[in-house]
């Protein structure tokens, strides 16, 4: 795997604290010929609950059986369903075990149920992918259409509970069908799982969002990506994550997940870094990160250590400095979905104009400074002001369901900042 870094500036002023935005990209290899891939562990935990009668149920089915077509004999599958309860329709195991054909039909046969206890669906579907799992680790895919209205309810405990899992190499994506499913509860989930959120508005939409996180499963390169920022020298007084990644500290050190990594598929992760007032001229190394994961399918564990500098310049120096362009545009980036969840917010509150207001205001913010930029950085600001355009139109037609889930699914996306690499034809 690649990994570089790039500070938004390098030069800081002798004797005088300073803040500097390091840029960590990560491109994911390209994996080897087909017929040699590591065997991946699947997990689907579908909403059987009395909303899903009819067509959405019976989509859901389709796209599964569509699924389980496209995994390789040697993959896992296992498949659980929840309503009032909980129950495992396919045990996971090799599909070579289980039989093609009885998948399917077992698929075919589940039928519609009552309540929505959602937690004790996930947490089964985390008991069977512990269980069934190899050296690869294991995505667990949720699928809800509804409110969950029994069990644990809360994105707060349940999203903990994804975080810790995806320690353990357990991936959790999810997916919401339809307008009446809990948004906040699903993005818990997928953030601390370390996946992505999906909004599925109908059937036309269902079947394709399950074939993309399914394809995005079979090209997996990498599991159990983290990086450790650790300051050095005269240290730090301060680290932040800023994209919305799960983080810990330990010490002085800051430890973000990043999970798994598609082939070619880059992934960026801005920090900020306090800069103690340094006394003395010259280069000075205040960090290093360490980027360690695992690369399939060889299971090897790898370990990529950069040191972090900056130059200590005098003052009139220091004030002349330009900011790095390419860091520039992520931390717009970021900005703007912090708009994003202010506008949630303010349309939760019942204030439209608000919203519209917070989204325009994103929209400025990109557009300024996009003749400065190359076509590259131009590109990239220029996509997200029409996705920004997209949710203020939604905004302003009333559907305030449509508006948040649509905003909550593209803050996901975006805040995780998961890119193809341009060669991707996926």
């Amino acid at each position: 795997m690649h990994v570089s870094t790039n500070l938004d500036v390098d030069l800081v002023a002798v004797e005088a604290a300073d803040q500097v935005n390091l840029l960590l990209e990560l491109q994911a290899p390209q994996l080897p010929e087909q017929d040699t891939r590591a065997e991946q562990t699947l997990v689907v935990v579908l909403d059987r609950s009395g909303s899903m009668w009819g067509e959405p149920l019976e989509a859901s089915q389709r796209a599964l059986t569509t699924l389980v077509g496209r995994l390789d004999p040697r993959d896992h599958f296992g498949l659980v369903v929840f309503d009032d309860n909980a129950d495992v329709v396919v045990p996971t195991a090799s599909l070579q075990s289980l039989g093609v054909d009885k998948v399917k039909a077992a698929i075919a046969n589940i039928l519609p149920g009552g309540s929505t206890d959602l937690s004790a669906g996930y947490l089964l579907g985390l008991s069977e992918a512990s269980r069934a799992m190899g050296d690869g680790g294991a995505t667990v895919l949720l699928i809800s259409d509804g409110h969950a209205n029994s069990g644990e309810t809360s994105p707060e405990v349940l999203g903990a509970v994804a975080e810790g899992r995806a320690r353990k190499r357990i991936t959790t994506t999810t997916i919401g069908y339809g307008l009446g499913y809990d948004e906040a509860l699903l993005v818990a989930l997928a953030r601390g799982g370390n996946g992505d959120h999906v909004f599925a508005e109908d059937v036309d939409q269902l079947h394709p969002a399950i074939a993309e996180q399914v394809g995005g499963l079979l090209a997996k390169a990498v599991t159990a990506a983290s990086v450790t920022i650790r300051p050095l020298g005269e240290g730090l007084a301060g680290i932040r994550v800023l994209h919305d990644v799960p983080t810990a500290q330990l010490a002085d050190e800051v430890i973000a997940q990043l999970g798994d990594l598609y082939q070619g598929e880059s992934r960026r992760l801005l920090i900020q870094l306090d800069i103690p007032a340094m006394a003395a001229l010259g280069l000075a190394t205040v960090a290093e990160v360490a980027v360690r994961y695992t690369e399939l399918p060889d299971l090897v564990e790898h370990v990529i250590t950069l040191p972090v500098t900056v130059n200590v310049v005098p003052g009139d120096v220091a004030s002349g400095r330009v900011p790095d362009p390419v860091v520039t545009v992520e931390r717009l980036l970021l900005q703007a979905q912090q708009n994003k969840r202010d506008a949630i917010s303010a349309l939760r509150a019942g204030e439209t104009e608000s919203a519209y207001g917070l989204l325009t205001g994103a929209m400025d913010q990109l557009g300024a400074p996009m003749s400065a930029l190359d076509p590259e950085g131009q590109a990239v600001l220029g996509e997200e002001v029409a996705e920004l355009r997209r949710l203020r139109t939604l905004t302003r037609e009333g559907n305030t369901e449509r508006s948040v889930k649509s905003s909550y699914a593209s803050m996901s996306s975006r805040s995780r900042s998961r890119r193809p690499h341009p060669t991707d034809e996926t």
